[in-house]
């Protein structure tokens, strides 16, 4: 069997990998271990410049029939009074969605299997081991096994994305290792369902505790989330039962009857802060927790594997096109690796402010909320390097690397739902007859700003080059004369 892409894991990072592909034209097969979605819950956040990229699938909707917007973040003393609060959007932001969401991985991961099914393109098989990748000159071979039959298989492809988690076979197989950024922490993670309202803030709230620091969200109408760090010698088993875990919650569960508390999951994860020393090995590329891992503290963990694919897909499906050139791909690791270690760096500063002890501790605590206040209360992550694809001038500052806003246009759409995947020239002048007839030529559209637009006001004068997948190539006084040509369907 022949495919051009194969796609190892059918978690979030995978399926979301296949769907961007897929809507380029790209046949994909995604290979799974498991027959159907992996049932309890994980991941529960997701930003607005994430969402975004469901947006583009067409699961914007559906996704907000599945989630809730949060508030924002605050951090808390031992005694649960705040000592900063970080506040975000619940209404439509600059990309048009909830600046922070929760949700439920599984109900996420349920929605996209579901619109996997209604790209031609596309195949997901279940119940089938991968137990073998290797490559030559001609092309990538994946060896898998069927887990019900036994039966195996080779499969060919032109390209492999390893999308298969935290203990990837895919990283193994080229050799990368991981990098330790000095973060591991035993952490309590418990799930509970209940009818009752806590009547608590609708955020995260982070407990700053060196004994026991802590972490409480709701994530849908019914559920809630704790999570606490264990202390030396205490494991999940130990808070199994209700009468167990119930003193840590009462701070937040009150008086509400433990009989209308039902856990939902009791479990122990070990929060780590590492990355791949290398995320591609000619035709394999690893994305999500197999190139990277980071604590939890500020909801980016699932959201960067979405940032992988998102940059990756259209780069791929512009290969294989033949439109854009082989050396596009060299431009992944180079964007993304950096942006992911900034994000995990600040998720670490965030725990670290949680559970350093003594005078360090008080001292990280005071300087936490001013140093990272411009950061945390613009939900805008940090601008992509410089790369073959992103045009950033050494001397001065520059919109490319930066996400171009999903503005509401003149007709009342958004700027994602004209540009559809494709390269965008944005500009406030008006373009000539000869340079309309270069954009149509090179497969991009065209995108003229108005003076009482946010598009207008983000850009403020001349024109900029906005990639497939939202970020800025390059910005200047005139309309660019290096438009890459793509024409991916």
């Amino acid at each position: 069997m022949k495919v051009p892409v194969v796609i190892l894991g059918a978690g979030p990072t995978g399926l979301t990998a296949a769907a961007l592909l897929g809507r380029y034209g790209v046949e994909c097969l995604v290979i799974e271990r498991w027959d159907s979605v992996y049932a309890q819950p994980r991941a529960v956040h997701l930003d607005d410049e994430v969402l975004r990229i469901l947006g583009r699938l067409g699961l914007a909707g559906e996704f907000a029939a599945i989630s809730r917007p949060c508030h924002g973040l605050r951090l808390l003393d031992p005694d649960l009074r705040v000592l900063a609060e970080f506040r975000r959007s619940p209404g439509a932001g600059r990309h048009g969605y909830p600046e922070a969401n929760m949700f439920d991985q599984p109900d996420l991961e349920y929605l996209l299997r579901t619109h996997l099914e209604t790209i031609g393109a596309v195949t997901l098989r279940g119940g089938t081991e991968v137990t073998g990748i290797s490559q030559d000159e001609a092309g990538a071979r994946v060896a898998v096994t069927d887990r019900g039959t036994g039966a195996g298989a080779t499969i060919h492809a032109d390209y492999v994305l390893g999308c298969d988690g935290a203990n990837s076979l895919t990283r193994t197989a080229i050799g990368a290792a991981m990098t330790d950024l000095k973060f591991d922490q035993r952490w309590l993670v418990a799930d509970i369902a209940t009818p009752a309202d806590l009547g608590a803030w609708e955020g995260v709230h982070q407990v700053c505790d060196p004994r026991r620091a802590a972490t409480y969200m709701r994530i849908g109408k019914t559920r809630y989330r704790w999570e606490f760090r264990l202390l030396p010698g205490e494991t999940a088993d130990d808070f199994g039962h209700l009468d167990r875990l119930h003193p840590l919650i009462a701070p937040w569960t009150g008086d509400i009857p433990a009989g209308d508390l039902e856990i939902v999951r009791v479990a122990e994860y070990t929060f780590r802060a590492r990355i791949a020393d290398r995320w591609r090995d000619r035709r394999v590329f690893l994305l999500g927790d197999a190139a990277h891992l980071t604590p939890p503290f500020i909801g980016q963990g699932m959201g960067a594997g979405l940032r992988d694919a998102v940059n990756l897909a259209w780069k791929l499906a512009g290969v294989l096109d033949g439109t854009l050139p082989q050396s596009t791909l060299d431009t992944y690791e180079a964007e993304r690796k950096p942006h992911a270690r900034a994000m995990i760096r600040r998720a670490v500063l965030i725990g670290k402010a949680m559970t350093e002890g003594g005078r360090f501790g008080d001292l990280i605590r005071r300087l936490v909320a001013p140093r990272l206040s411009g950061r945390v209360l613009d939900s805008e992550t940090p601008t992509l390097r410089r790369s073959d694809l992103v045009a950033r001038p050494r001397f001065r500052r520059s919109l490319a690397g930066r996400l171009c806003p999903n503005a509401l246009l003149d007709d009342g759409t958004r700027f994602d739902d004209v540009v559809g995947g494709r390269f965008a020239v944005v500009t406030t002048i008006t373009p000539s007859e000869t340079e309309r007839a270069a954009i149509r030529e090179s497969g991009a559209v065209l995108v003229t700003t108005r003076r009482s637009g946010r598009l207008h006001r983000w850009l403020r004068t001349g024109a900029a080059v906005v990639r497939p997948d939202g970020t800025v190539l390059s910005a200047g006084n005139r309309l660019s004369r290096s438009l890459p040509r793509f024409t991916a369907p």
